[in-house]
């Protein structure tokens, strides 16, 4: 087996308790493999689901794999891909040092992740052209601020983009919180509410903000995550490719 472009792609997610959430990344997965047949794909979690990316690693390397490329599957650059991923990679190169793995970028911000954020939103009936409307864009969140800040410039860019009267960040792990977003939307003007969201599967997390959602006006309309579309496996390899291409170049 030679070259980079051979290398195996390992999609790599947070992990969850909730079955519904590695059930999503497996069917991303799966529509990733159906996208580009000629590339081995393994799908792997950092915690609190089945395989483990340590384990999956091993075992590329144990069928005789010179390497692989590591994609995870988050949508913002914070801890877990910062130090986490990094940390896990590291044990098995260590024991292994011939072992070739290269982390790409997270899938963080892009053009088609928030088109699809876009048309989730829209499938719950919600009009973007309603100047009385306000959305409540709920991700994750995280004590890394970067990562936070992230998601509040991408609410500025939408609310630039759409006549609404406003959009407002929330965080399912971190301040501000959904009730806070609202309040802060209902200043601007807002009399009626959607919830976007910026989570790539279901799970524990995006039941918060529902539930928060749901105390403030039990008829909020609330998008799914942005799940296993065409258009998110199409970053993965594209993420997957970027590093694919730059060992080819620097070969």
């Amino acid at each position: 087996m030679s070259g980079a472009a051979s290398l195996p792609l390992v999609a790599v997610a947070h992990g969850s308790r909730d079955p519904r959430s590695s059930a999503c990344v497996r069917e991303l997965t799966r529509t990733v493999r159906t996208a580009a047949p000629d590339i081995e794909v393994r799908t792997a979690f950092l915690d609190l689901s089945e395989p483990k990316v340590t384990d999956v690693l091993a075992g590329l390397h144990a069928e005789g794999h010179e390497g692989a490329v590591v994609v995870p599957l988050l949508l913002g650059s914070a801890f877990h891909a910062r130090v986490d991923l990094p940390a896990l990679v590291e044990q098995v190169t260590a024991t292994a040092p011939r072992f070739r793995v290269s982390v790409s970028d997270v899938l963080g911000i892009d053009q088609g992740l928030e088109e699809v954020a876009i048309d989730r939103l829209a499938e719950t009936g919600t009009d973007l052209t309603d100047p009385g409307l306000g959305v409540v864009l709920a991700a994750v969140g995280s004590s890394n601020s970067a990562a936070n800040d992230a998601v509040v410039r991408l609410a500025r860019r939408w609310q630039a983009r759409h006549s609404v009267a406003g959009v407002a960040p929330a965080f399912a792990s971190t301040s501000p919180g959904v009730p806070a977003a609202i309040a802060r939307l209902r200043a601007r003007g807002a009399r009626r509410f959607a919830v976007a969201s910026w989570f790539l599967a279901p799970g524990l997390l995006p039941d918060r903000i529902a539930a928060l959602a749901g105390d403030v006006d039990p008829r909020i309309p609330i998008a799914a995550p942005l799940g296993a579309e065409p258009r998110v496996a199409d970053l993965v390899l594209r993420r997957y490719h970027q590093v694919t291409s730059s060992a080819v170049r620097t070969a």
